[in-house]
């Protein structure tokens, strides 16, 4: 049986939900917040990106609220970030991995979001501490770090510290509803948790193939075989997006030691370069995805 949320769960469920971002990962989330019901708004400057993120999750919703057991909530498209944050409870920004147009972003949710709203980040490689710095609320805003629901429902949720520790009890306890999988990272960590070892293994992968050991088909089917995974480290980067990928190694080679390697980026550089970004243009490492 469900516990009763906490009071200030019930009050953000109360209130609209929003996504700043309509890409891979913004229209999943989306997808999520909107399987128990309630109004969720989907914002992006594209208006394309918009009609694009509300047919996936129209496609999507009605079998996800099943499967979790809700009730399939209201999506909304808004084209301003006013419409978007007005009386929310929470706002997730899902943009590109890349630092000022996410400083932006909450520059401008700080302005407008209800002082009272919860601001969540799903970047996987910028920690809070590096987007509050001016902000007025800082102590509403966290990492909210998804990985690729509804097939990957993992969720942490990190602080830089300054986060009000309610707030953090409270989404552990609106994402389980949700049908999520949170975890609370306990101190700020570049990567998180699954990322930090992630990272090693991608980068890892992506060595070989630059240095032209192995073909990245070879490499996924070896550690297929011998992890009896179902997973592997090129089809994954395919799902997340290479362009995604790229600025996510571009930002550990500036700020952590251990990422130095050029031969990785180079490599990921020249499929970006032709177009090839993964399974959202139909070719990456893989042509095929069937």
């Amino acid at each position: 049986m469900t516990s009763p949320l906490s009071d200030i769960a019930a009050e953000i469920l109360k209130r609209p939900l929003a996504v700043i971002g309509t890409g891979t990962q913004g229209r999943r989330i989306a997808l999520m917040l909107a399987s128990q019901g309630g109004e969720v708004r989907i914002y992006a400057r594209s208006a394309a990106g918009r009609e694009e993120a509300k047919s996936f999750v129209a496609e999507n919703l009605a079998d996800i609220a099943t499967r979790f057991g809700g009730t399939p909530g209201q999506v909304v498209l808004c084209d301003s970030m006013e419409a978007t944050v007005a009386n929310v409870g929470l706002a997730i920004e899902a943009v590109p991995e890349q630092l000022e147009l996410k400083r932006e972003i909450f520059r401008t949710l700080d302005r407008l979001a209800p002082a009272d709203a919860v601001l969540g980040s799903n970047s996987s490689s910028y920690p809070s501490s590096q987007i509050v710095g001016g902000l007025t609320h800082p102590e509403r805003v966290l990492n909210t770090h998804f990985y690729m629901p509804p097939l990957q429902n993992a969720v942490e949720l990190m602080s830089c510290g300054a986060t009000r520790p309610e707030l953090i009890d409270a989404l552990m306890d609106i994402l389980r509803r949700l049908g999520l999988e949170p975890y609370h990272v306990q101190r700020e960590s570049t990567g998180f948790i699954f990322n930090r070892i992630w990272a090693a293994i991608k980068r890892e992968s992506l060595k070989v193939v630059a240095d032209g050991v192995a073909t990245p088909k070879d490499v996924d089917r070896i550690f297929q075989s011998v992890l009896r995974s179902a997973e592997a480290p090129f089809r994954l980067m395919d799902k997340v997006g290479l362009d995604v990928v790229l600025d996510i190694e571009e930002h550990y080679a500036a700020a952590a030691k251990g990422h130095s390697s050029e031969g990785p980026r180079a490599l990921l550089r020249r499929y970006v370069h032709e177009g090839r970004l993964g399974q959202k243009t139909g070719r990456g490492f893989y042509d095929d995805y069937s």
